[in-house]
């Protein structure tokens, strides 16, 4: 697996801090909150940054 660029690992974060409740372990969802939240054109980018908060959700929920 990659790692993740920084700009990617920074607003996923702010994201998360900022609404905590609005993410899950699902991307489709995730993919539609980062949509909504941010001004992010770029498919790609949204898909990396709301995968990345999945990866992050799911290894909050299984600790």
């Amino acid at each position: 697996m990659a790692i993740k660029p920084a700009y990617v690992k920074k607003t996923a974060k702010i994201l998360m801090e900022r609404y905590p409740d609005a993410f899950g372990d699902d991307f489709e969802h995730n993919k539609d909150v980062v949509t909504e939240l941010t001004n992010i054109e770029s498919k790609g980018v949204r898909n990396r940054i709301a995968g990345y908060v999945t990866s992050k959700q799911g290894a909050t929920v299984e600790a």
